[in-house]
Order: structure tokens, then C-alpha cells, then sequence
């Protein structure tokens, strides 16, 4: 494992001076199907400079009253643990204006849907972080960055992990001034692409805006004379587009 890093490591270093690396993971929303186990992140750099990325993983849980928290995974501190979501590997090199790619692989029971935060952090490699490479490549590494730069610019992103038997049942009520729809299946529906604008005018538009119905949630808005709401509703692999009038 350390020989392959140290190759790829030879084609990226030594690093110019005056130079960052600029990550991008893509989407923020991932979902891993039922049928599925393992799930492939990319993540590009688009800067001038080699990305030494960590992946770090924590699960989302929700209180009695919907308030979500992020706690830490057992699996990360215990390889006897098969129960979360894990990142193989979990440390990325990617060099300049190129790509790398890590396996998210669920392990674990999955009768109930299940939520995680994936952090993407660029980090200055130290000893510690198992990135095998030396002390005066670490030391010119830091040599080559922008002077001043002391945060490297990470991605939070959600991964969605369906349970093994879904099953989608959205309900909508759709009254006078009021447009409803309740999740009373077992695994999230997505509301992609909201918009509310004007029908005589169509410059008069709110934001788009994503949203998520987890199970046993419902999202709802106002309808207002005047105006008109578009959006998709997505229930796993398929998809409806919707045009609502106020």
C-alpha cells in the first residue's frame, strides 16, 4: 500500500511554489439503493497543487422532536465493528487538475433507512495522518502553498443509505390554499427543482430550492393566487414532474 502511494506521489512532487489545491466532490446528496452495498466518490481537484484529502464519516440521527446529530461511528475505532458506513481508502491523494476515487461501503443491518455526513477535508499531511509520505515531502509541501493559507476549503455531503426492503407511499393533499405531501413509506422522497414564480411574470421567481421527506415527515407550502409551483418528486429511480397553480 505505502509503494503505491509513494508513486503516485512521484508523479505530483515537488510542487511549484504559490500554489492550492481546489477540491470538488460533485453532488452533495448521495443515495445508495437497496440493491446496492458500495457506492464510488470521486473527488476532482482543479487547483495547481497536489490535494492530500481525509475522509471522515459521522451518523446522523434524529431526536424525538426531529432535531438531527452527528455521532461518531463505532466502526472507526473498532475494525471488529460491521455496522456504518466506511471509505476505502480513507485517505486521497489527488493530484493537480486530476481525480481520485473512494468506495463507500455500507456494512450492517438494514431495516431501517439510515443517514451520514461524508466530510472531504484537505489537509496539510503530518505523521499522523498516514498519507506515507516523508518529513521533507511534508515540508515542502508546505513550502509550496500560498503564504497566508492556513484552511484548505473541504466538502460536508450527505449519503443516504435505503433500507433493504423500500418502499415508497407519498400521500398528497392538495386543497384550496395549501399543497401537502406526507412520506408514509419507509425511505426518503426528494423534491428537487422547487420553484414558486409568478404566471404573468416569469422573471418574479424564488430561489430553487431541494428538498428531503424523510420518512414520516411532510413537506408542505402556501399556495398564493397569482402564482404557479414546479418540482419533481423522486421516489428512488423514479421520477414526476409537477406544475401546481396558486
Amino acid at each position: 500500500m505505502k509503494y503505491r502511494w509513494a508513486l503516485l506521489l512521484a508523479g505530483v512532487l515537488p510542487l511549484t511554489g504559490h500554489a492550492v489545491p481546489a477540491i470538488n466532490v460533485g453532488v452533495v446528496y448521495d443515495y445508495l439503493d437497496a440493491d446496492k452495498s458500495t457506492y464510488l466518490k470521486r473527488v476532482f481537484n482543479g487547483g495547481d497543487s497536489t490535494a492530500f484529502v481525509k475522509v471522515n464519516i459521522l451518523e446522523i440521527v434524529y431526536d424525538g422532536d426531529g432535531t438531527p446529530r452527528e455521532i461518531p461511528l463505532a466502526a472507526q475505532n473498532d475494525s471488529r465493528v460491521r455496522d456504518g458506513l466506511l471509505a476505502s481508502p480513507a485517505r486521497l491523494i489527488v493530484p493537480a487538475n486530476g481525480m481520485q476515487g473512494t468506495r463507500l461501503v455500507y456494512m450492517g443491518e438494514r431495516e431501517k433507512e439510515r443517514y451520514f455526513r461524508v466530510r472531504f477535508v484537505p489537509v496539510v499531511p503530518e505523521k499522523e495522518d498516514e498519507f506515507a509520505v516523508s518529513a521533507d515531502e511534508r515540508e515542502d509541501y508546505k513550502k509550496s502553498l500560498n503564504a497566508g493559507v492556513n484552511v484548505l476549503a473541504g466538502y460536508g455531503t450527505v449519503f443516504f443509505v435505503r433500507p433493504a426492503q423500500t418502499r415508497f407511499n407519498s400521500v398528497i393533499d392538495n386543497s384550496a390554499g395549501q399543497y401537502r405531501i406526507s412520506n408514509q413509506g419507509n425511505s426518503v422522497v426528494v423534491i428537487d427543482e422547487f420553484r414558486d414564480c409568478s404566471i404573468k411574470d416569469e422573471t418574479d421567481c424564488q430561489p430553487t430550492t431541494k428538498h428531503h421527506i424523510l420518512p414520516g415527515r411532510t413537506f408542505e407550502f402556501a399556495k398564493q393566487s397569482g402564482r404557479e409551483y414546479s418540482f419533481t418528486v423522486i421516489e428512488g429511480k423514479d421520477s414526476k414532474a409537477l406544475e401546481i397553480k396558486g
